[in-house]
């Protein structure tokens, strides 16, 4: 009882740190861009005293305008307490408006003048933040409650990949670094330290870790080998698109970064069939320990073979899941089958969702022969 208290003591030290890093970078990334001129802090609308958007258009079809008129009190920062008039425009033949109500707490983005004061404010957007922090908390409260002490180590992990991801992957590809090794680099780490302390350190973990290893290097090669043949640039992205135009980063390898997404986006399926399989196989030994190598390798085969299909299934379906209105769009305009799939942009997402499939594919073998080869026993 003593030795459980204590664990779940060590990982609640562990996770409170983690988030106190997390925390660390993300108000470091908005004091950074707070020096660059974005200024977006926390508002709350005090009273509206003017709203016609419920007026309908006078004529179907066209564009015009509607106004709320509000005040808004600053709620953080040096103009904290400050009340401020502001209109909000709305049109009526733009999909993506703002409406507001009384109380509700919004985002807003402030412009100074010389002498420090606010010279303009605009909406930035509505304050979202407090109900993701709630489903968050909902989330690592059922992980807890559910896996106990294996679920406060998953908690740890994912908190461990986020800072990785946030906190190394993300700034050296800005800083210019190659984005397909700083993928790699990423991905080693986080796959070493989550099967670690997930499974401890042993036989079954280190197979574990360089079958995930082996199936990722090869979803990246082959999405670099058929990148590069057919001519994906990269750049059919919208986001990409900004970084180019708006955040000035023209130079950046964009190709690199969606190989380097490739893989990141193949890790968590190919490290979930790898270390299955693994438990599995040892399992296996430790119930029955003359068991051959050959024997061994083929119950693993068995086991991953149960997997795959299913685990191909959801990288499939995520990347569609994720491309599911650039998908109705080209239902609605009546484009050929031809047409679609000659487009930059649904080339690279074949690319990325196959060529994960395909590691994952190869995940299975790999740790299935390393298992067995790692077998202290002759065959």
């Amino acid at each position: 009882m003593k030795k459980n208290i204590y664990k779940y003591l060590i990982y609640t030290i562990l996770i409170v740190f983690l988030v106190m890093m997390a925390r660390g970078i993300l108000q470091e990334q908005d004091t950074s861009s707070s020096d660059e001129g974005m200024n977006a802090v926390r508002a709350q609308v005090l009273e509206i005293t003017f709203d016609n958007t419920d007026k309908k258009p006078d004529k179907e079809g066209v564009n015009e305008y509607r106004y709320q008129e509000f005040r808004v009190r600053i709620k953080e920062g040096k103009h904290k307490g400050e009340i401020y008039w502001m209109r909000n425009t709305i049109e009526t033949a733009d999909v993506y408006n703002i409406h507001l109500d009384e109380g509700e707490r919004i985002l807003v983005s402030v412009s100074e003048d010389e002498s420090g004061k606010i010279s303009n404010l605009h909406i930035y957007d509505k304050q979202r933040e407090n109900h993701l922090y709630l489903i968050i908390g909902i989330f690592f409260a059922i992980i807890l409650i559910i896996g106990g002490y294996q679920g406060a180590k998953s908690i740890v992990t994912l908190v461990f990949t986020g800072i990785m991801i946030v906190g190394v992957l993300l700034p050296l590809i800005l800083k210019g670094y190659n984005p397909v090794l700083v993928a790699v680099f990423v991905s080693t780490v986080v796959v070493c330290v989550t099967l670690i302390i997930i499974g401890g350190f042993s036989k079954k973990t280190v197979a574990a870790i360089l079958g995930t290893l082996g199936g990722v290097l090869i979803a990246g090669i082959i999405a670099l080998a058929i990148g590069y043949s057919s001519q994906i640039t990269g750049l059919a992205n919208e986001n990409t698109q900004s970084l180019v135009y708006l955040l000035k980063y023209p130079d950046m390898d964009f190709r690199g970064i969606l190989f380097a997404g490739i893989i990141i986006g193949a890790l968590g399926a190919v490290m979930d069939v790898s270390m299955s399989i693994s438990s599995a196989m040892h399992e296996m030994m430790d119930i029955k320990p003359d068991i051959t190598r050959k024997q061994l390798t083929k119950s693993g085969m068995n086991v991953g073979k149960d997997i795959m299909g299913s685990m191909s299934n959801t990288l499939i379906l995520a990347y569609t899941g994720g491309a599911i209105e650039l998908m109705l769009l080209f239902m609605a305009s009546k484009m050929t089958w031809r047409e679609i799939i000659n487009l930059d942009m649904v080339a690279a997402e074949i690319i990325r969702a196959v060529s994960g499939s395909i590691g994952l594919a190869c995940t299975i073998p790999l740790t299935a022969l390393i298992c067995a080869a790692m077998k202290s026993s002759k065959s």
